[in-house]
């Protein structure tokens, strides 16, 4: 699909009348791609840095309905994210999962334990599946007997999902390709295209991505949506709005699986400020989360987390496991993320909702907000708010499948257990059978201590627009997060299966790993001071 020369020749074809052009690389943007060109307009994507290289590859993994959105009174919100996670579990086996989730009452809880059993009961219904069921304080010891027993009253059992959100940018992207849209990371938008009337009607594009060797380009269009996400007031004022968005960040802490022995998520009310957090398993680690802070930082940094969001995950986790002894020694990495949501002045951050907006202003169409589990559903949002600009024949039906299916009999190999054919399957799509036939000796098996493959590695260098070492390392094969030291020990090894799909000289090899390694370090790991 983005075999190597790709970009060139993209580059070219640049220069012809869309009905849509996408701004943002995310899920939002991904999404709206893919229901653009099956509905059969014209459409392109543009992503200024990498596919999901901001919140889109930080967010806390999970496709979940928003239970405790139910305490806020936020019903349609939650009714639309249980019922997209019910679609998600069903069109994309392999990439989305289920999830079961224990949540602990205690007796000093904010809530007491029947306002959960009610609370479950709602939000079963809103799925139209039944799948909670309470636990009493002796059967969750005996389940989990590392669990804090100190006032433990009971619990409760639920289900939601859980993704490798920057794959599912990806395959969401991808999809949108084969149906005939186009995409480009690092293409860069320096400025809007207006008419006399004021109104947008394209971009001025520019290539960030060959040092210069593409020449800065104008692509019109019938529409412009700005799927930027945190950085979608960044877009706007270039109009002349005002700034309208919060940027909150939410850091997680990445702990060994074998620190933390848990099949399922734990959810929990943190004893500082009884706000919900989370610990759960997740591509052979366990993930802890997740803080909720206003980020004050310049958006082009990489986001990182602060000592005091550190100290506050491992104070919830020695909470929730005391006998385990979990500190900041035991984190392998981190992560955090900036999401936007509308400002309405709250003091505490976990206050303002999530929910989507649209905002048309100037013939350009904003949608930020909202959540990864709802994505197909602000695609849709967005496209109908523009209808009236589009062709005639435009059909928008949210019957259809968000994925086509996936071709797991193709890869009947013995070498694959049935369910790595089912998560390449997931990840990969129409594609996952090119994954296998292009790996070479021994490439079919794991890279150690991680779910991936090595093949994966080859077949993301070859042909997913990798563009730098970090696109590989933490977006396509997420061994940023769930190797050791972020995979700096493996990059020898590494180098010997992608130099020759990549192309890069020694020179530039090196570059790269200086670069990542950088990166990992400063957005990835625990404060240095």
């Amino acid at each position: 699909m983005w075999n190597r020369g790709w970009r060139q020749e993209a580059w070219t074809r640049l220069d012809q009348p869309w009905d849509v052009i996408v701004v943002g690389g995310g899920i939002t943007g991904a999404g709206i791609l893919r229901e653009a060109t099956r509905a059969g307009l014209r459409t392109l994507l543009v992503e200024a840095k990498d596919f999901a290289s901001g919140t889109s590859s930080r967010s806390s993994k999970l496709v979940h309905g928003g239970f405790r959105y139910l305490k806020n009174g936020q019903i349609r919100l939650t009714y639309e994210s249980v019922r997209e996670r019910e679609r998600l579990l069903d069109q994309a086996r392999g990439l989305v999962s289920p999830l079961g989730f224990f949540m602990p009452t205690y007796r000093n809880d904010k809530f007491p334990g029947w306002v959960f059993g009610a609370g479950l009961i709602i939000y079963d219904l809103l799925a139209l599946k039944w799948g909670h069921q309470r636990y009493s304080s002796s059967r969750a010891l005996e389940r989990w007997p590392f669990l804090r027993g100190e006032g433990l009253v009971g619990g409760y059992r639920y289900f939601d999902a859980q993704t490798d959100d920057a794959r599912l940018v990806l395959r969401v992207i991808q999809e949108g390709i084969l149906d005939g849209g186009f995409a480009l990371n690092y293409a860069r938008v320096e400025g809007l295209l207006r008419r006399r009337n004021g109104e947008v009607c394209g971009i001025h594009l520019q290539d960030k991505a060959t040092d210069g060797q593409m020449p800065d380009i104008e692509v019109e269009a019938a529409v412009v949506i700005n799927a930027t996400g945190a950085w979608a007031d960044s877009l706007r004022t270039k109009l002349g709005g005002e700034q309208r968005l919060r940027l909150l960040r939410g850091s997680h802490i990445l702990i060994p699986a074998e620190k933390v022995p848990i099949s399922r998520a734990i959810s929990f009310w943190h004893p500082h400020d009884q706000r919900p957090v989370f610990i759960f398993p997740w591509e052979g680690i366990v993930i802890v989360g997740t803080t909720d802070v206003d980020h004050g930082v310049d958006l082009d940094l990489e986001p990182s987390i602060s000592n005091r969001e550190a100290e506050y995950l491992i104070v919830a986790a020695r909470y929730a496991f005391p006998s385990l002894n979990i500190s900041l020694e035991d984190v392998q990495t981190t992560l955090s993320g900036i999401r936007a949501v509308v400002d309405t002045g709250k003091t505490d951050p976990s206050k303002e909702s999530r929910e989507h907006v649209l905002w048309l202003e100037s013939g350009m169409l904003t949608v930020t907000g909202g959540k990864l589990t709802t994505f197909r559903v602000m695609a849709h949002d967005a496209l109908r708010a523009i209808r009236h600009r589009l062709p005639a024949h435009t059909k928008l039906d949210r019957r259809m499948r968000m994925f086509d299916q996936a071709p797991v009999e193709m890869m009947d190999l013995d070498q694959l257990s049935p369910s790595t054919r089912l998560r390449l399957a997931g990840r990969y799509g129409r594609e996952a059978p090119q994954v296998v036939n292009n790996a070479r000796s021994g490439e079919l098996e794991h890279i150690p201590g991680t779910t991936s493959l090595w093949a994966e590695l080859r077949w993301a260098a070859k042909a997913e627009a990798v563009i730098h070492l970090d696109d590989l390392l933490l977006r396509r094969v997420r061994l940023g997060l769930t190797a050791p030291d972020g995979a700096i020990p493996l990059l020898s090894d590494i180098r010997e299966v992608v130099k020759a799909e990549l192309g890069w000289s020694l020179e530039k090899w090196q570059s790269e790993v200086d670069s990542y390694t950088n990166i990992w370090r400063s957005g990835y790991h625990l404060p240095t001071a």
